[in-house]
Formats: structure tokens, C-alpha cells, sequence
């Protein structure tokens, strides 16, 4: 088994419902146990800044999925929630969002997959939820979850 972690976003639609659900559908996949779930949480939208506010959580699982596969899982996920990646603007609005932020200790670096997820040690959106359910693991290069959600700040961060 392996830790993993996943950002969860949402800003279209019942986005709180959304996410629970989306909870629900990363324990029931296959080798998987959902082991936390953070609080949600409505952050400003980042990059395409005229939006409606995101909300986002993070969740802890163990599964035995491989990286390349459990980002697939999380894909399919994305898609059952009527996300289509190819028809939408980069940073803005979707029904659901999941990132693979950590898998492990693991450095991964191929087509389409980085982990961790390439500069989540910047975004309060994502680390605030991630400490509140793995505050201990480790970004490689940045320290612990912890450290870097303290480094970042999130004042512009509230908790439903």
C-alpha cells in the first residue's frame, strides 16, 4: 500500500456535493481506502481570476494502485462529474478538478503525470486542505506539508 494524497476543486454546479461525492468515488476505487478527508474550504479562483470562487479539500488515501494508475482512476472520476478536459479554459471553471499532489515519497516526472504536483508548495489552495489531512508527509525539495502551509499563508482562505 501506498499513501496518497488528492487535491479536490470544484466551482460549477452544487461544488459542495460535488466534492462529497467525489470523496465517495476515490474510496470506492479499486485497492483503495479513503483514509482522511479535509474540511472544504472556498478559495479565490487562481489564474483566471473572473470566476466564481472555488471550493476545495484534500483527501488522504492508501491504495495499491500505481501512480499512472490512480491518476487515470481520477480522470475517469473527473469525467463521470461531466468534466471534458479538452473543451475547457486552462484555470478556469470545472464541475470537479482532482490532482494527484503526493504519492509516497515518490519524485515522478513523465508525460502528463508530476508529482509532486508541480508548484503545490505555492498554492495555499491546495496546502491548507492537504495539511488539515497529511500535515507530515513530505514535498520533496519544500519540507513537510506543514511547513509549507505555514510558509505560503492563507488569508484569503475560509473554511465552510
Amino acid at each position: 500500500m501506498t499513501t496518497a494524497c488528492i487535491g479536490l476543486g470544484a466551482n460549477l454546479g452544487d461544488a459542495e456535493g460535488t466534492l462529497r461525492a467525489a470523496f465517495a468515488a476515490i474510496g470506492a476505487l479499486p485497492g483503495t481506502a479513503l483514509v482522511a478527508a479535509s474540511p472544504l474550504y472556498v478559495t479565490p479562483a487562481w489564474g483566471v481570476e473572473a470566476q466564481p470562487d472555488f471550493i476545495n479539500a484534500a483527501a488522504r488515501v492508501d491504495t495499491t494502485l500505481d501512480a499512472p494508475a490512480l491518476l487515470a482512476a481520477l480522470l475517469e472520476i473527473e469525467h463521470q462529474f461531466g468534466r471534458d478536459r479538452s473543451r475547457e479554459q486552462r484555470w478556469g471553471p470545472r464541475t470537479l478538478d482532482l490532482d494527484l499532489l503526493l504519492y509516497g515519497e515518490a519524485v515522478i516526472e513523465l508525460p502528463g503525470l508530476q508529482v509532486p504536483h508541480p508548484r503545490l508548495h505555492e498554492r495555499a489552495f491546495a496546502l491548507v486542505p492537504l495539511a488539515d489531512v497529511a500535515p507530515e508527509l513530505h514535498i520533496a525539495g519544500h519540507g513537510s506539508v506543514r511547513e509549507a502551509a505555514f510558509r505560503i499563508g492563507h488569508d484569503a482562505i475560509r473554511a465552510l
